[in-house]
């Protein structure tokens, strides 16, 4: 691992395992060199050899980055260990800094079989060297083993969670952000609407209005009159400032509708989004004709929210968008072969991202119209709407 990526944490933890390495090997050492043994020469270079094959793992840049790398040095210093426990039964206690390396180095089902050999030679070198048999020899291998697995294990598994928090957190951090651009993105769009509806209604209609009385009191008066001049500029400036206000409305129109036609919105509405998704046909009868901005939004949004809720919640196989344009009047319908639902008893809320039908039902009747849902468990959802056609601006 490399160094400039350990935590403060694991910094302290590494420092402790190189100290204790290094005490155990000058503790074996020592005790050969005080205690006058006659291989003492050859347990100071045993010691020596393992300290300096230590040492060279953690300078050298190959065993960190690489994983073979560091399962050879790993078996090199388990080599060095062996030939000391080979000479001194003081070696022993090296097992103990040997099965954190192995757990932290090898893949677990290579650490825990390394470990139980390693405890395993412990103990039988221990024996080797003519030591007395009581319970403390094999226990205390055997227990700093099982503390170093315990240690190491809660220890990754500590890790693991803690990374699955960071990103966790990094997820909601994102999913924030997306949140409110997607709102700030849905509340410029609802402005559009807004400005554009209330122009249409009361803008544009009063200069409509005006004009039409205009052009009355036009022919009213005598061609020649010079009342009729200042009518005639007046119309014409009423009739200036009602095409601005078009101008303005068209350039308020969601973006959905900016470059083309109502059917032409709802017909990419239906194109696949998704292979789970149900199949979803759009069609169109009768003769198409110019809809006020208020209209379109209004239709294209109910569309929009009929067809989310159809993907959501009904669990369609199929679905079908119809725009009919009568005589007096244009009827939009939303039809699906999904599980349905009691209106009466289940309506669906704009919580969900939708609209909601209460939302629906306020777009159609602000603009005059009707709107009806049917649907029943098991017999799908048929959503209306019907706008009576404007006589004219």
């Amino acid at each position: 691992m490399d160094p400039r990526s350990l935590t403060p944490a694991l910094r302290v933890l590494r420092l402790c395992l190189h100290l204790l390495m290094a005490g155990l090997l000058a503790l074996a050492a020592v005790r050969a060199v005080a205690g006058d043994a006659p291989n003492a020469a050859a347990v100071v270079v045993a010691a020596a050899v393992t300290g300096a094959v230590y040492a060279a793992g953690s300078a050298l840049r190959t065993v960190r980055a690489s994983q073979t790398g560091a399962a050879v040095w790993l078996g090199a210093l388990c080599a060095a260990w062996l030939v000391l426990l080979v000479v001194t039964p003081d070696g022993l206690w090296v097992a103990f800094p040997l099965y954190f390396l192995q757990l932290h180095l090898l893949p677990a089902r290579r650490a825990l079989p390394a470990v139980a050999v390693t405890a395993g030679a412990a103990i039988a070198a221990y024996v080797g060297h003519g030591a007395p048999l009581n319970p403390g020899v094999f226990v205390g291998p055997l227990l700093g083993a099982a503390v170093a697995v315990a240690t190491v294990l809660g220890y990754q598994a500590l890790y693991r969670e803690s990374e699955r928090r960071r990103r966790l957190i990094e997820e909601l951090i994102s999913t924030r952000a997306e949140l409110a651009a997607a709102e700030r993105h849905a509340g410029t769009l609802a402005e559009r609407e807004r400005l554009a509806r209330e122009i249409h209604d009361t803008l544009a209609q009063g200069l409509s209005s005006i004009q039409l009385l205009l052009r009355a009191a036009e022919r009213a008066l005598p061609a020649h009159s010079p009342a009729a001049g200042h009518i005639e500029r007046a119309r014409r400036a009423a009739q200036d400032n009602l095409a601005e206000a078009r101008r303005f409305v068209r350039a308020l129109t969601p973006p959905d509708l900016e470059h083309g036609s109502l059917a032409g919105a709802l017909e990419r509405l239906c194109e696949p989004g998704s292979a789970d998704g149900p199949r979803v046909r759009f069609s169109l009868s009768g003769t198409p004709v110019a809809l006020p901005t208020p209209y379109e939004v209004a239709l294209l949004r109910i569309a929009q929210s009929a067809l989310a809720n159809t993907v959501r919640h009904a669990g369609a196989g199929r679905a079908e968008i119809t725009l009919t344009f009568m005589d007096s009047s244009v009827t939009l319908d939303v039809v699906d072969d999904g599980r349905g639902f009691d209106p009466a008893a289940c309506v669906p809320s704009s919580s969900d991202g939708g609209f909601g039908l209460p939302a629906m039902r306020a777009r159609a009747e602000s603009l005059g119209g009707t709107f009806a849902v049917e649907s029943a468990p098991g017999q799908g959802t048929a959503v209306a709407v019907t706008l009576p056609l404007p006589s004219g601006d």
